[in-house]
């Protein structure tokens, strides 16, 4: 039977130099009340310290002093983190650019994979998930800064089988995990009826607890013995060791929303409003023009996830089915520090559910944003501009999709772009350049996606380029948009231009609706 303790008590149980797996995926799951008394702890102590930080998306809101691991911060505290996402934390993401924390970022699919490898004993993963992009130890085998090249760790190796390249993330001992949950019985069954992520929550669990570690859950409340809904139960009490009642709930994630757990089903007009006619929108709506009826599609943040907006305010929602690597179907998927969830959700599942399906080709189409590519249509999301980022789930989803749009502003940086009678005006470009001679790291393989015959999209609001015979070929363009000093003169390597370059649609530039039809 789990025991009930409070936060300091919990926060005692974290020594230094522990392994410590975190929950959460952004603001969701994120055991907030523990990590804030872990950063309080080591203030007035100097203790717990130099600890290595497991987790999928490491928890944050994009906040300085907000949710997740901002509370864990400080200089000392973490030594080491792995984890596939490592910017939703700006403080940590700072840290790990700056070489002060050694940071390993696997991609968020085989994270979750690799977790119940190790509930498992299990010797690891074995996966073709990262092939030829920098999770290859023939590129730089997950590490993703300087100073985790210099500790020279190894989290994966190369290995064939029949004669075939594949992937083994290696298992490793994790002392102690902390997660949270929406209730926690006596005993310490553990509820998640409030969540609208559910995560890798029990695979981490698992991975702890089969191992001898120390599982410790922080959760809303705790109610009597036998009064939690066993469907709502996803970890049982023999594989909880502690149960912590949170002392604060100020985390808007957390906070319990029935239309995003399919407690009822929310009008969403009037709460999705249009998006305004900018040129983000002409993005969204170029990349909504490729779905097809009953598509399986998946939508990355930023940009991307306009292509939900969009499909809502054409009506086509209902023809779609959206999906998210939380483990979400359906509805219409939230943006910024709420990404993960969505409003009317058809089923939530775990999140390692999910990526068997993505991992299996099961997507129809998907739309991922873009930081670099270069002539033979690689593409950089993990680290660029001295910043670094890891993949989240975009190799797992990038690698595996028949087809695959990348959504994204054509420069970056400051910029004055508008919409003026159906034609796109540029009064001031972005300095920086995406479309580089290099990229600074492989998150999209050109030559996997070519061996794996996808079709490829880059789909700007001035242009639209296709990945042909492993090259980038420029096939449509903006109406007011000039071809040399706009585009070419903006990239650092010429494209290919196809013979029959066309104009972009027309609706795109519009603000009425598209009348978009499947």
């Amino acid at each position: 039977m789990a025991k009930i303790i409070s936060v300091s008590e919990a926060v005692d149980l974290i020594h230094n130099g522990m392994t410590v797996g975190i929950s959460g995926f952004g603001a969701y799951a994120s055991p907030d009340s523990i990590l804030e008394g872990i950063g309080k702890k080591f203030r007035e102590q100097n203790s717990p310290r130099d600890l290595t930080i497991v987790s999928g998306v490491a928890p944050g809101d994009f906040d300085d002093n907000g949710c997740g691991m901002s509370k864990i911060a400080d200089d000392g505290i973490v030594d080491t983190l792995i984890a596939s996402h490592l910017r939703m934390s700006p403080p940590v993401g700072r840290a790990v650019s700056e070489n002060k924390i050694s940071a390993y970022s696997m991609p968020l699919g085989v994270y979750g994979q690799l977790m119940a490898a190790i509930g498992g004993k299990r010797p690891g993963i074995l996966t073709h998930v990262g092939l030829h992009t920098y999770a290859d130890p023939r590129h730089e085998g997950c590490r993703i800064n300087k100073r985790a090249k210099e500790q020279g760790r190894e989290i994966v190796q190369l290995v064939q089988v029949d004669g075939k390249d594949y992937l083994l993330y290696k298992s490793f001992h994790i002392d102690a995990c902390i997660l949270h949950a929406s209730y926690a019985d006596e005993c310490g069954n553990i509820s998640l009826q409030d969540e609208a992520v559910r995560g890798e929550l029990l695979e981490l669990a698992a991975a702890v607890h089969n191992n001898g570690g120390i599982v410790i859950i922080e959760v809303k409340d705790i109610v009597k013995a036998g009064s939690l809904d066993p469907r709502h139960v996803l970890i049982h009490k023999s594989y909880v060791d502690y149960v912590v009642k949170a002392e604060k709930l100020d985390n808007i994630a957390l906070a319990y929303n029935p239309g995003m757990i399919g407690d009822v089903r929310v009008p969403t007009e009037g709460r999705m409003k249009p998006m305004p006619l900018t040129y983000k929108k002409i993005i969204s709506r170029r990349a909504a023009l490729e779905l097809k009826k009953d598509y399986l599609v998946n939508l990355g943040i930023g940009i991307p996830d306009g292509v939900g907006n969009i499909a809502n305010e054409e009506g086509i929602s209902d023809q779609i089915t959206l999906s998210l690597e939380t483990g979400v179907y359906g509805g219409v998927p939230l943006g910024g520090p709420l990404f993960g969830a969505a409003l009317n959700p058809d089923s939530i599942s775990r999140s390692s559910d999910m990526f068997t399906t993505y991992d299996g080709g099961g997507l129809d189409m998907t739309v991922l944003g873009c930081a670099e590519i270069d002539p033979t249509g690689n593409v950089n999301v993990s680290r660029f501009s001295g910043r670094c980022v890891g993949p989240g789930g975009f190799i797992n989803i990038s690698q595996n999709t028949p087809k695959v749009c990348f959504a994204f502003g054509f420069t970056s940086g400051k910029q004055d772009i508008a919409i003026e009678d159906g034609r796109l005006v540029i009064r001031q470009d972005g300095s920086g350049l995406k479309f580089k001679k290099a990229v600074e790291h492989i998150t999209f393989s050109s030559e996997y996606a070519r061996q794996t015959h996808q079709e490829v999209l880059f789909i700007t609001e001035r242009a639209v380029f296709r990945l042909i015979d492993g090259k980038i070929a420029l096939t449509e363009i903006a109406p007011g948009v000039d071809l040399q000093t706009h585009i070419l003169d903006k990239m650092e390597f010429q494209p290919e231009i196809a013979p029959d370059l066309k104009l972009m649609d027309e609706r795109l530039f519009r603000p009425e609706k598209m009348g978009l039809t499947l």
